[in-house]
């Protein structure tokens, strides 16, 4: 579609064919009520970024619907078959809860098979990791997934994976990109032969959970601990409650409220298990039936919220980057205890993911490798080394986790119940998933991360978020909070520089753009823009000793207090 066209000459495009006569209508009507509700659905097309779409529901370029995601699959179709000439091409599909999740996928589907590509289709809604799963195990060419993840309710979105389960890495995201943006809507084939639609469901989900029952590494205390669980309404009540029966919980607890399948997710503001907000009813009947655990996920089931009792007995929240060290740690302790170790094992974290895994993964002499934020990149690590080092276990500080490389993306069933297995294990050693961690930061150090998240909108803003970003990358601070800058780390130029001796290293990873400021105590500072959104992302790490767990609440003010130090210093 011409550029240069105004949201009103694109609107009437959509008056007329190949747009189907209801689309039509709704344009047409639109059009009539003026204002912001045909602009905003217009003004630019929605676009094809590196791991697919997410957007508002409706008609218009700048909306998910048919012609958005029939163009961007028949773009994906394109580029299968210049990648893989010659060959029988197989896409497996899956979807979530949200509104309307269903029909995109069956349309989809149908683009797919139109252009002579076999599609697994799965039956119902699926957690996104057995997508992942199912890719590897059927053998797969790509995979699609039709999910927005946390979004609100009005939302949706198409993710796109590889023939390795996981998602969209260079040199594939830029090339399925520039195969959709050359794609109009006239040239979608629509019409799709259901000889080569199968439906997958059972037989997938008994093949996913035998693979998940080879990561289980101990069955003490099962039988003393009690779950409460919440699917907050989206995929995971397919997959939960028998991955649980599978590990040998007999006391698991469903939120009945919220284990109906519902896209407009009516009981919670955000169907978010990062936030509290979404796991209050689960935190609610934990205290009532005295549970030790409290385990949300979010729609699409790739993220996983935790509450646990702490000294006091007090549930609490943990956040991503703690409930990443209990689950890593006890990794690395049962595969030693196993005998596992071989001295070819590694395991994963982002940029801005706690340090505090490098530490714990040193003292069990394992590598530990860093990736840029996205669980695309750790997906990419594994698929690199998977011929000579074994995988343990990785994380994101964004609540995601994944254990073993049967399945290549984040994965909230895996990862709930082997926390659960830990905190199982803890329970059995007179301690608890809580206890653990502080028994971490005893023998490792206390970690404790802040993150503030400034929106800039509209031009101005992007100008604002780029001029801020420049600033830090041409006249970095010598001092942030009173704690003086020894290393800066800029991983769009690929260069980190010793600030005392000017010595300069180059980073080993794609180019993004993020900065990163080390300090002389060993904090680290990381600023980075969204590639999607009109926001900049302030992420805090701060560390020191933890002798005694009595000490702790006095060490948590102490560290917040410089983190909060940091940020007035930014002017956040």
């Amino acid at each position: 579609m011409t550029e240069t066209w105004s949201p009103l000459e694109k609107a009437r495009q959509w008056t007329k064919e190949p747009y189907d006569q209801q689309t039509r209508e709704e344009v047409k009507k639109l059009i009539e009520e003026g204002g912001e509700a045909y602009n905003d659905a217009f003004y630019k097309d929605l676009d094809f970024g590196t791991g697919g779409m997410r957007g508002i529901m409706g008609v218009g370029t700048n909306r998910i619907n048919r012609y958005t995601l029939g163009t961007a699959t028949q773009g994906l179709a394109n580029y299968i078959k210049s990648q893989f000439p010659g060959e029988d091409h197989k896409v497996a599909i899956a979807y979530d809860s949200r509104n309307n999740s269903k029909n995109f996928a069956s349309q989809v589907a149908e683009v797919l098979a139109a252009n002579n590509i076999r599609v697994y289709l799965f039956e119902d809604l699926r957690p996104t990791p057995e997508l992942s799963f199912a890719i590897r195990h059927l053998k797969c060419h790509s995979g699609i997934v039709i999910t927005a993840s946390h979004n609100p309710p009005e939302y949706n979105g198409y993710k796109v994976y590889w023939n390795d389960g996981g998602q969209l890495v260079p040199p594939h995201d830029k090339g399925v990109i520039a195969e959709v943006r050359k794609v109009s809507p006239a040239e979608v084939k629509f019409k799709g032969n259901s000889e080569l639609v199968e439906i997958i469901g059972q037989q997938l989900d008994e093949a996913y959970l035998q693979a998940l029952k080879k990561l289980s590494l101990s069955d003490d205390g099962k039988d003393k601990l009690k779950v409460v669980f919440t699917p907050i309404h989206g995929t995971s009540i397919t997959l939960m409650p028998a991955a649980f029966e599978a590990f040998g919980f007999s006391d698991f607890h469903l939120v009945e409220e919220q284990s109906v399948p519902d896209g407009n997710f009516p009981t919670v503001e955000s169907p978010n298990p990062e936030e509290a907000e979404a796991l209050s009813m689960a935190v609610k009947k934990a205290e009532e039936i005295q549970a030790d655990l409290v385990i949300g996920t979010d729609p699409d089931s790739d993220r996983v919220g935790l509450a646990v009792r702490d000294m006091e007995g007090k549930l609490i929240l943990l956040n991503g980057n703690q409930a990443a060290s209990v689950l890593i740690y006890y990794l690395l302790e049962k595969w030693k205890e196993n005998g596992r170790f071989k001295g070819k094992e590694f395991i994963t974290r982002t940029v801005v993911t706690t340090a505090l895994l490098d530490k714990m993964a040193e003292h069990y002499e394992v590598e530990s490798m860093q990736c840029l934020t996205g669980f695309k990149w750790i997906a990419e690590l594994i698929r690199n080394n998977e011929e000579e080092k074994n995988f343990i276990g990785g994380g994101e500080e964004s609540y995601g986790y994944l254990i073993g490389d049967f399945v290549r993306d984040k994965d909230a069933i895996a990862s709930a119940v082997m926390l659960a297995e830990a905190a199982a294990w803890a329970i059995s050693r007179g301690s608890s998933l809580y206890g653990l961690l502080m028994d971490i930061y005893q023998k490792f150090g206390y970690y404790q991360e802040g993150l503030v998240s400034l929106t800039k909108k509209g031009k101005s803003g992007a100008e604002e978020i780029a001029a801020m970003i420049e600033g830090f990358r041409n006249n970095p601070p010598e001092v942030i909070g009173g704690e003086r800058i020894v290393q800066l780390l800029d991983y769009q130029t690929s260069v980190s520089r010793n600030k005392s001796t000017g010595v300069e290293t180059a980073i080993d990873l794609p180019k993004s753009n993020v900065i990163q400021f080390v300090t002389e105590k060993g904090s680290v500072i990381t600023a980075r823009p969204s590639g999607t959104e009109p926001k900049i992302k302030f992420y805090f790490s701060v560390n020191t000793s933890l002798n005694d767990v009595g000490d702790f609440s006095d060490k948590q003010k102490e560290l917040w207090h410089r983190i909060d130090g940091f940020k007035k210093s930014l002017g956040l």
